[in-house]
């Protein structure tokens, strides 16, 4: 039997198209990394929204697998690998609770109606986090006034007269930078 080798630090098995802007997931060493800092998390995240410890670990497997073959597609300038991943895993549960719905008979009607009514009904603290820490990243991409404008507006939801009075701008002012600060966020990608 043969036995395997480790490849030199650097050398990528990932998807043609790897390039040292990727997320690193194709070297052994970058691998490694992710899975010491992150797989706790993936799977506890995972357990949480699906009940079920071998679906969470299936699911940690997918999102890794996912996040291998879309390495390439990385920008660290839109957020950190954490996020990224995150984002992903989020996907991946989607998908299996899509495919659970589908099929209910596969599950004791018992056990589906303790989940529906128990933590699985609201949203899970961990999304809650990664959805503002995504959302935290997407702020930082904009300039000063307009990022000032839409936390206040959207986030905070307050009226657009009181927002310009607070900034002592017209209404028109903090209108504008709303609406091209959406426009420019509407532009970044925030999944894989």
């Amino acid at each position: 039997m043969r036995r395997l080798r480790p490849l030199p630090d650097g050398t990528t098995t990932g998807p043609p198209g790897c390039t040292t802007h990727c997320a690193r997931l194709c070297t052994d060493t970058g691998i490694a990394a992710v899975l010491a800092a992150d797989k706790a998390l993936l799977h506890w995240r995972a357990v949480r929204r699906l009940g079920d410890s071998g679906l969470a670990e299936h699911a940690v497997q997918e999102t890794l697998i996912r996040a291998w073959r879309a390495c390439a597609s990385y920008d660290p300038a839109r957020g950190s690998v954490r996020t990224w991943l995150l984002t992903i895993e989020r996907n991946v549960l989607t998908d299996i609770a899509r495919v659970r719905a589908a099929r209910p008979g596969d599950t004791n009607w018992d056990e589906l109606g303790e989940q529906t009514e128990g933590r699985s009904a609201g949203p899970d603290f961990t999304d809650a986090l990664s959805d503002c820490l995504l959302v935290s990243e997407l702020l930082d991409h904009l300039p000063g006034p307009q990022r000032d404008a839409v936390v206040q507006v959207i986030l905070r939801d307050r009226a657009y007269h009181e927002v310009a009075a607070d900034l002592g701008v017209p209404v028109g002012t903090v209108k504008t930078r709303v609406h091209y600060a959406l426009r420019s966020l509407r532009r970044l990608p925030i999944s894989a």
